[in-house]
């Protein structure tokens, strides 16, 4: 077999792999992104539901995230002053059945793992000020195991 067979069968072949050729992305190309976001926290206020007009209702809480570390002159043997971060975190639940169990059974207090994605918006505020929100849309989320189990014994 000669060299530019291969090399035909090889360009055919790796072609399947490749989104595009060129620099400039074409409106028939469809490439794959990602957009996933996991937190592990506590839930900071129990959940709301809120109705938009003409749109569905969608379950909204706040949850923080802690970020430590240790400082100072013996950080290599973990005896440095520790400090600490709370970021806080805009959840909004959107697809029916999740939406539901988080309004029952998220509560104040509690940790709970979300997956999702991040959306950036902007909303008018009361004032009138345009102001721009940051959201995670939740896809998933995983309650305390102990508090799920507390529920089960509760409704026997």
């Amino acid at each position: 077999m000669t060299q530019e067979p291969v090399r035909l069968i090889l360009y055919y072949v790796l072609r399947q792999f490749v989104r595009h050729e060129s620099e400039v992305a074409s409106s028939l190309v469809l490439e794959r992104s990602l957009n996933r976001v996991q937190l592990l926290g506590r839930v900071g206020q129990d959940p709301v539901m809120r109705q938009v007009e003409g749109k569905n209702p969608v379950t909204i809480f706040s949850l923080a995230t802690n970020e430590m570390w240790r400082s100072g002159e013996n950080e290599t043997y973990q005896m440095g002053d520790v400090s600490q971060k709370t970021t806080w975190h805009r959840i909004s639940v959107f697809r029916p059945g999740l939406r539901d169990v988080a309004y029952q059974y998220v509560k104040k207090g509690s940790r709970i793992f979300v997956e999702g994605k991040v959306d950036y918006g902007e909303y008018t505020d009361k004032n009138n000020v345009r102001r721009q929100a940051t959201t995670i849309i939740a896809e998933t989320i995983f309650l305390n195991k102990l508090m799920r189990m507390k529920k089960l014994f509760m409704n026997f």
